[in-house]
């Protein structure tokens, strides 16, 4: 049974949720906020481990605000927690919650529609069986193309889980009442793999949250930047964000004194990028441990200048990373180490420096470009912060977020008021 009002009941399985005061992304907390505000009911079916960090950042229960006239309840479930020892350990940890967010789904009455996120493609299993048992149509988001990410930059290299990753990607593809993708690079992936009905809504950002550019200064002092021009990342310390390549553009500029690269964040990675750093003997660079969204407008305001960058793979040329939009709110010009779409965004609107991935040299050079015209910097960090408010603003693709729940159970209603009539 569904609600017959014009209100949706949403369930959301998401390992990897992460709300404004926890570190990760916070796109599906923001979501779930702007459709609770319009009268909904988000259930959203988590981890108590941040995927981000790996340790434990919430308790296990379920917890239920409200929000204007809807509500958003937070249901943490049992995982397996040695999440970022190895590849083994994190497909167990990614098999067990999608089994104990199965059983967790089950007991959520009266689903207008499920919304299964990837990745780990994983919970989308649970969110499809979780649809076909309460009939209620599926919303599947793509957020990266896993597995193909994951086969070129050479993590998934056993050819029989490679065959088993994309049957299972296409099975569930092909069976999603909707689509919906962050990055216009994704469509003709996930349309050639059988996808039937395809939304682009990107990440974007809310400008609001970005407009503390005064808070900067105090953290410069806390961190011992006054006066040095700082360039900040700020993201996952994994294998695919080459940050290596920064070390190496780092050790180029270990002779200007009054540079500064702020490596934000957490991830596997991070403790050989620190050895590393101390073995290159980089004075130059600084480690920060991985902040909640909420402190995030604060550390960026403390850069002159923010760094994205990506490994030189090929399919990473699709992707809208999350924090470019970021970087854009917060008025910052953009040092950008990728291809693709994301390139061509920030070329277009003149917010940044695009370099060739991988290429260290190209880093360095644009960071000096960056500090000695100050000007160009604060025009190109203009550029982006307007850039976000007319075309990338997360309200607004909030918005287009509702109206697609909304298609999509119209959708579903029609269907089976179709197949009735049939019999």
């Amino acid at each position: 049974m569904t609600n017959t009002t014009n209100k949706m009941k949403i369930l959301l399985i998401h390992q990897a949720f992460a709300a404004l005061d926890e570190p990760g992304g916070t796109r599906h907390h923001e979501l779930s906020h702007y459709l609770a505000q319009n009268g909904n009911e988000v259930i959203i079916i988590t981890s108590p481990i941040s995927y981000l960090t790996g340790k434990d950042q919430s308790k296990l229960g379920k917890e239920t605000i409200h929000v204007g006239s809807g509500s958003i309840t937070i249901q943490r479930v049992r995982t397996y927690r040695a999440f970022h020892r190895s590849f083994v350990h994190r497909t167990i940890s990614f098999i067990t919650f999608m089994i104990t967010s199965f059983w967790a789904a089950l007991t959520v009455p009266n689903v207008d529609v499920v919304w299964g996120t990837s990745p780990p493609i994983f919970q989308t299993v649970t969110a499809w069986l979780i649809a076909r048992l309460k009939r209620a149509p599926l919303l599947f988001e793509v957020r990266d193309l896993w597995p193909a990410f994951a086969i070129q930059v050479g993590v998934l290299k056993n050819p029989i889980l490679i065959r088993l990753s994309e049957w299972l990607e296409r099975f569930l593809l092909k069976r999603a009442d909707c689509v919906v993708v962050n990055s216009p690079g994704f469509i003709a992936h996930v349309k050639e793999r059988g996808a039937k009905w395809v939304e682009c809504i990107p990440n974007g950002a809310d400008p609001a949250l970005f407009d503390g550019a005064h808070l900067g200064e105090n953290l410069r002092s806390r961190f011992g930047l006054e006066g040095k021009f700082v360039v900040l990342y700020a993201g996952a310390h994994g294998l695919s964000n080459d940050l290596g390549t920064v070390l190496l553009a780092a050790n180029q500029l270990k002779e200007f004194a009054d540079i500064r690269i702020v490596f934000l964040g957490d991830g596997k990675e991070k403790p050989a990028l620190i050895q590393q750093s101390v073995q290159m003997g980089l004075p130059n660079v600084i480690f920060l441990d991985a902040v909640t969204k909420r402190e995030i407008p604060a550390m960026l305001a403390m850069a002159d200048a923010c760094l994205a960058i990506l490994k030189p793979i090929p399919l990473y040329g699709t992707v809208y990373p999350n924090k470019v939009f970021d970087y854009m709110a917060a008025g910052k010009p953009i040092i950008l180490a990728m291809e693709g779409v994301i390139r061509q965004l920030v070329a277009e609107a003149q917010a940044g420096l695009v370099v060739t991935p991988g290429d260290a040299t190209a880093i360095a050079q644009a960071i000096l470009t960056l500090k000695n015209q100050p000007a160009l910097a604060h025009a190109m960090g203009q550029n982006g912060r307007k850039l976000i408010e007319d075309e990338f603003n997360r309200q607004k693709l909030a918005q287009q977020f509702l109206l697609v729940f909304q298609k999509v159970r119209l959708s579903k209603r029609q269907r089976d008021l179709d197949q009735a009539s049939e019999n």
